[in-house]
């Protein structure tokens, strides 16, 4: 088993910034990517940010790929996500998944394929 869980989220005016983290714990090794997803109420889960644990392989949506940075420490087993330049759409609540999904980005970024997800918690950005 591997445990996630997820800090850093709050409330923030738009153009703020916020810094998620996801410590894992457990069989971390039987995971190769670390990937933030986010739900907006009302709407399905979707895909943010992802590293693999060497950090060879990271990957952003679109709309966040100029404001968010993903980064890892493996010595500490925990995974963050930089977020800047905030805005009103990217309130949700971010959750940090592990897994083993195909290393490709079709794959990547589908949540079903991922055996271990995170409480999440709540990033509200303020107009």
């Amino acid at each position: 088993q591997v445990q996630l869980v997820e800090s850093g989220g709050g409330l923030v005016q738009a153009g703020g910034s916020l810094r998620l983290s996801c410590a894992a714990s457990g069989r971390t090794f039987s995971t190769d990517v670390m990937t933030w997803f986010r739900q907006a109420p009302g709407k399905e889960r979707e895909f943010v940010a992802s590293t693999n644990w060497s950090g060879g392989s990271i990957y952003y949506e679109d709309s966040v790929k100029d404001r968010y940075t993903i980064s890892r420490d493996n010595a500490k087993d925990t995974v963050y996500l930089q977020m800047n330049s905030l805005k009103p759409e990217d309130t949700a609540v971010y959750y940090c998944a592990a897994g083993r999904p195909p290393g490709s980005y079709y794959y990547i970024v589908k949540p079903s394929l991922y055996n271990y997800w995170g409480q999440g918690t709540q990033v509200t950005v303020s107009s």
